[in-house]
């Protein structure tokens, strides 16, 4: 009788390209990189919210926190990592959304329906930030929303590392996150601005900044628990809201060139549920000269 065999297949290795950071107290990621290898400190007074430069002035003043906040660090990581954004495709990921709006929005409902701001009702789907990215870069190619509660940041980092070994080509990943306000405090605690981004590549170029080797691990052994920020300037972020999740990869990259890239600094864990974790290592590579152009 035959006995049909199994085996594990490893995904293969993806390229990091352009992080991105901002959050008031670390308002980009060349802040963020030093206060998180213990050479710099944290803004004071903190920074008020981002203004992208993807936007219109005016488009610019209207837009909410949540857009504002992802069109910063997705322009930052694009700029950083010298593609075109209306050829890269995108992965979006918030846990909530827009709170404060969708606050209003049900405040107003309930008590005066009529009152209700169409502008309000236009940014309070959960695909805003990623809808003005692509009109304001001009991107026709492949857009995703992705919104997985307290796990967010790592179901779109899966996300768009899936397709990025699939499809072969860079993905941009985003993520965000803003305070709860009004009624939705008393459910799910959120604190804070806070907004990640990088460019995954199937292969390395000049812009490469780290190499990732990530797996997916399940069943009762499986992390239940993001790996813990070691720096004093990341655990002050720590728990203010859902993409407080990706510090432990952040922190991973900031060390990279500082001497002590080690394993303890390259391993991150990402849970996906309480059996299933997204397993990263985090590795750096030799500079790649740019090819000489006669």
């Amino acid at each position: 009788m035959n006995q049909a065999s199994t085996h594990a297949t490893v995904p293969p290795t993806l390229y990091i390209e352009g992080p991105a950071f901002w959050t008031p107290t670390l308002p980009g990621w060349e802040a963020a990189r030093a206060a998180f290898r213990g050479e710099g400190t944290l803004s004071d007074p903190p920074a008020k919210r981002p203004a992208p430069q993807v936007l219109a002035p005016a488009e610019r003043r209207r837009a909410p926190d949540t857009v504002a906040l992802a069109l910063e660090v997705a322009a930052a990581a694009m700029a950083a990592s010298g593609r075109n954004a209306a050829d890269v495709p995108c992965v979006f990921t918030s846990a909530h959304g827009d709170l404060s709006i969708n606050d209003y929005m049900c405040g107003t409902l309930a008590t005066d329906p009529k009152v209700l701001s169409p502008t309000k009702f236009h940014n309070s789907v959960h695909n805003a930030a990623v809808g003005y990215w692509t009109i304001g870069t001009g991107c026709m190619a492949a857009s995703n929303a992705i919104s997985a509660y307290e796990h967010s940041f790592a179901a779109g980092l899966l996300e768009a590392a899936v397709q990025c070994a699939a499809d072969q080509e860079a993905v941009l990943l985003v993520g965000y996150d803003t305070p709860t306000v009004g009624a939705l405090t008393s459910v799910t605690d959120s604190r804070g601005l806070l907004a990640v981004a990088l460019v995954l590549a199937p292969a390395p170029t000049e812009r490469t900044v780290a190499a990732l080797q990530w797996s997916l691990a399940s069943g009762a052994q499986a992390a239940t628990a993001p790996t813990p920020p070691r720096s004093e300037a990341a655990r002050s972020l720590a728990g203010i809201n859902p993409m407080a999740d990706a510090l432990g990869l952040y922190e991973s990259l900031a060390h990279l060139d500082a001497g002590d890239a080690g394993e303890a600094h390259g391993s991150v864990e990402l849970p996906l549920s309480p059996t299933l974790s997204l397993r990263l290592q985090i590795q750096p590579i030799q500079p790649i000269q740019p090819t000489s152009r006669s």
